[in-house]
């Protein structure tokens, strides 16, 4: 191929590839799979690095990250970001539209008329364009300067790399000039709950909000782009034509490849403000994302200079934030929780009360300097609160309902399950049982996680079995569960010999999963699934991983001082050491890639990661049956990386592949290489 014809693919390429991405992000109408689009990305990437000259900083390829960020320059906003006023009364909405009007008046205008936007609950960033060109992008920061992460924003599929040229009657001028766009990036619900999966319980975070702003801060842009974030834009600025007026740019922007919203709608009166928040005010727990509430600004955006701003806030604009889902019980007493690291959780008993369609008996009180800053107390009349799916929690104590007769809360000296003397190391805010090897509530957990879905996935463990596991002393650890009989199962309540069956089954199951989901599996402190699989990689075995000290552990990337020491912490425990003796007893993988009988040697020499849903092939298996044909599997991408097996709704391992040229193949293609 010439450079002619490369530039010509090149730019078809683009065009239908952005033209895909308007399709899924924009429209929610895909015409084409995921495979087939990673396909025509695939084909882009081949010819970009076979003609680098012909790369610019529009290409779609420039979304799938990879780039490190050593530091954040700090960025001067031209206009400042400032923050809306919030209230969370219709009455002070009223208020708001009556003060506009009289400034509007004053100014010589007539009836104002407002936008109704709904708030959505993200990371306001600023965008500037050049001529059409993404040119940098930062966050709001303290409103009047933020940081620069143009390499992190770059990675989100529904920022315009290159704006679209409307074109029409409204929008004539062509996207030339300095543009600035601002708006929110967010994560969905799905893809927020499928990013604390694969997290360890003490570093999950606590909203979509708090994942977005952390997630806009990695130094790893390739990460960024694994997480799956959007972008909704709220704000136009360095049009031509500078009268127009805000409902207008809002539309301006869907022509020009961004997201609004699209829930906007243009309010004559404070009638159908109100009528749009109410509208919402059930509505929004339906849509995808997280939205707190509503934001209404005025649309005639040649008043918002004349109507000014306050040190914080524009006088043109106010939020409504819809209250969170409250209720009034009494708190009739309180139980200590035991987790599986010794985490003791105390959790209030609650006068049963309908909120939010369920009833609720129980709450968080999350820990115990919470309860002091409550000051809340057994008998306390409370009200408790639910915002969207978050487990109900205790907000406030009703003082002036307080019952003559009430019991403080207190620290239990001895863990209500053990009766070992509770500990609360230096620094932290939480209180531990030190008994990891005999309290019953930690030997549990670490069996229930053991068994989650994450981890080594084993069917029919439920907590009622593994509760009777623990109490008749069948199982102390994990490693137990491999040594249980029939008989033994057949002898528990609830307990038949099909059901006892199926368990077993599903324990001779678990030991075909990779060595990083045991490692996961194992329970160590501060070790999520992403950070087993990188662990997995840099120590291929149990006795590799024994042998190596802090230093060494600490430098293996994801890792860092922390979590060596918690690991290391793990391993000189002798409870621990004598179940992992039982584990590699009972077959399980304690190393990557164990040696076995090839098949054949169709991947020899080959390393090879899947990624994506296969529909022919449970992922374990597919890796086995490569090992079983003299391939290595891989967790992570990189230049090594011989071989990607895509299914559907591969994500960012694919796309990294394709960055560093990586051959990527389907399931029709690895059948036949099998």
């Amino acid at each position: 191929m010439d450079k002619a014809k490369a530039q010509q693919e090149i730019t078809q390429l683009r065009t239908e590839i952005e033209r895909h991405n308007r399709l899924y992000y924009l429209e929610a109408k895909p015409e084409i799979s995921d495979f087939e689009f990673d396909k025509l990305l695939e084909r882009l990437i081949a010819i970009e690095k076979e003609f680098p000259e012909l790369l610019t900083p529009d290409s779609p390829s420039q979304r799938v990250g990879g780039g490190i960020t050593k530091e954040f320059p700090t960025v001067v906003h031209r206009e400042p970001m400032l923050s809306l006023s919030n209230t969370y009364s219709i009455a002070e909405v009223t208020d708001f539209c009556n003060r506009v009007e009289k400034l509007v008046e004053a100014e010589g205008g007539g009836t104002p008329e407002y936008v109704a936007e709904l708030k959505f609950d993200g990371v306001a960033i600023s965008l500037l364009y050049r001529d059409g060109l993404l040119v940098r992008g930062s966050t709001r920061g303290d409103g009047r300067q933020g940081d620069e992460i143009t390499a992190n924003l770059r990675t989100i599929p529904s920022i315009p790399l290159r704006l679209d040229s409307p074109g029409g009657s409204l929008f004539d001028s062509a996207v030339s000039g300095e543009i600035e766009v601002r708006g929110e990036v967010y994560m969905r619900k799905a893809d927020f709950d499928r990013l604390n999966e694969e997290r360890p319980d003490e570093e999950q975070f606590a909203n979509p909000r708090n994942a977005t702003a952390g997630t806009l801060k990695l130094q790893d842009s390739s990460e960024v782009a694994r997480r799956r974030m959007h972008f909704v834009a709220y704000f136009l600025k360095g049009i031509a034509d500078e009268s127009t007026p805000h409902l207008l740019r809002l539309q301006r922007l869907e022509s020009m490849g961004f997201a609004t919203g699209k829930h906007y709608k243009l309010c004559k009166s404070v009638a159908q403000v109100a009528a749009f928040i109410d509208e919402w005010a059930e509505k929004r727990h339906a849509l995808p994302y997280e939205t707190d509430g509503v934001v209404l600004k005025l649309n005639d955006v040649m008043l918002w200079d004349r109507l000014g701003a306050t040190a914080k806030s524009p006088r043109w604009a106010i939020a409504y934030k819809y209250p969170a889902q409250q209720a009034k019980t009494v708190l009739q007493g309180v139980v200590f929780q035991v987790g599986r690291l010794g985490t003791i959780t105390p959790v209030a008993e609650l006068k049963p009360v309908k909120l939010a369609g369920s009833t609720v008996s129980r709450s968080t009180l999350h820990n115990f300097d919470e309860i002091e800053r409550l000051g809340v107390r057994v008998g306390d009349h409370v009200m408790i609160e639910k915002s969207g799916e978050v487990i109900p929690k205790v907000v406030s104590v009703l003082l002036d309902e307080r019952p003559a007769e009430t019991a403080e809360i207190e620290v239990p000296e001895r863990c209500p399950e053990c009766g070992t003397k509770l500990e609360r190391p230096e620094g932290e805010v939480s209180w531990y049982c030190p008994n990891e090897e005999r309290c019953p509530a930690q030997k549990r957990g670490r069996i229930l996680h053991f068994a989650s879905r994450n981890a080594l996935d084993i069917q029919n463990l439920g907590e009622s079995l593994v509760a009777q596991l623990v109490e008749r002393g069948l199982a102390s650890d994990a490693g137990d569960l491999y040594s249980l009989t029939l008989e033994q199962l057949v002898g528990l309540d609830r307990m038949a010999a099909k059901s006892a069956q199926n368990v077993l089954d599903a324990l001779e199951k678990s030991k075909t999963r990779g060595y990083d989901r045991l490692l996961f599996a194992l329970g160590i402190r501060h070790v999520g699934a992403a950070t087993a699989r990188e662990l997995a990689h840099a120590c291929p075995s149990i006795d590799r991983l024994r042998e190596m000290g802090e230093e060494e552990l600490a430098a293996v990337p994801d890792i860092g001082p922390v979590i060596a020491a918690s690991i290391r912490d793990f391993f000189a425990k002798p409870w621990a050491q004598a179940m992992l003796q039982k584990l590699a007893d009972a077959g399980l993988p304690m190393q990557a890639g164990e040696e076995k009988t090839l098949v054949n040697n169709n991947f020899e020499g080959q390393s090879v990661i899947f990624t994506g849903s296969l529909e022919r092939h449970v992922r374990q298996q597919a890796e086995e049956m490569v090992r079983e044909r003299g391939g290595r599997i891989v967790s992570s991408v990189s230049k090594k990386t011989t071989l990607v097996v895509a299914g559907k709704e591969a994500g960012s391992k694919l796309e990294k592949a394709m960055k560093l040229g990586v051959k990527v193949i389907d399931e029709d293609e690895f059948e036949r290489m099998l």
